[in-house]
């Protein structure tokens, strides 16, 4: 049986909302699996006596409501429907729920649904999706709280290197050193700003992410990708106001412009191309 393209983007849409469902509790517990991790290994090191902790992960226990515990049945917890009906609060106490859930699930819903329009059913689309999970989940947790975990950073990595391996999106040469400039170039800044400052421009995770980046894509989309994500850091700290002072996370910006760069390829190639023609470096 053969189906119209719109039941497959639409498929898309319903597992990009179920999806992101998930994504909402990995962006809420797995920053404190990390810090739970971290004092058990600081107690460790100072050999003081670690008291057990009740089991806390990604599946146990069961979602609830922060304010009165009350666990949120099947009913609600349907993506964006059980937001709506709920009208955003919970079904216990009635205190508020944070619109970033109804965000990340209706996010996550249209990348899916915009990946498989641009792509179609093929192996590339599929490895779309897995960046866009990732990146989605590392956009959020690193918006509150500055960290982008290894357990995803790196994990990335190796997955396009792996998905590039026979030429999934571009050549494994180009995945390899997307990766390594990709890391090395922000490692640069981070050292040039510190040894004129004094002070750390950004973290350790921006050049994990940036060296993902480069694997999925290639190293000819980095400058892209950090001009874009440059432009998208300026206009965020203006519509947020934040003062100069305050640091502010720059993985939501690279998350961005990644994005954009993996769905708008075709486009953005083009782009590069006309540049370097212009620019006479190439014949």
């Amino acid at each position: 049986m053969v189906f119209e393209p719109w039941f497959y983007i639409f498929s898309a849409l319903i597992l990009g909302l179920i999806i992101g469902s998930f994504l909402n509790v990995v962006i809420y517990r797995l920053p404190i699996m990390m810090e739970r991790n971290w004092q058990t290994e600081a107690r460790q090191a100072l050999q003081l006596p670690v008291e057990p902790l009740p089991r806390f992960n990604l599946c146990f226990p069961a979602s609830s409501c922060p304010h009165c515990q009350h666990k949120i049945r099947v009913w609600q917890n349907i993506p964006l429907i059980s937001y709506l009906i709920l009208r955003g609060r919970c079904a216990q106490c009635s205190t508020k729920i944070s619109p970033r859930y109804f965000c990340v699930e209706l996010l996550t819903g249209l990348a899916y649904a915009a990946i498989v329009w641009r792509y179609g059913v093929t192996p590339v689309a599929l490895g779309g999706l897995v960046l866009t999970t990732m990146l989605i989940a590392l956009c959020f947790i690193d918006a509150d709280t500055q960290l982008l975990p290894d357990q995803l950073t790196l994990p990335l990595v190796w997955m396009g290197l792996l998905f590039n391996l026979y030429s999934g999106f571009i050549t494994p040469a180009a995945a390899i050193w997307g990766a390594v400039l990709g890391y090395l170039s922000l490692w640069s800044i981070f050292w040039l700003f510190k040894l004129l400052t004094g002070k750390d421009g950004m973290g350790y995770g921006d050049f994990k992410l940036l060296a993902a980046l480069g694997a999925w894509m290639g190293a000819s989309t980095l400058p892209v990708i950090v001009l874009i994500a440059a432009l998208v850091g300026i206009i965020a700290s203006i519509i947020l106001k934040v003062a100069r002072s305050q640091p502010m996370a720059f993985g939501p910006a690279l998350v961005i412009a990644g994005w954009i760069v993996w769905i708008a390829d075709s486009e953005i190639n083009l782009m590069i191309q006309w540049w370097l023609q212009q620019s006479g470096l190439q014949a």
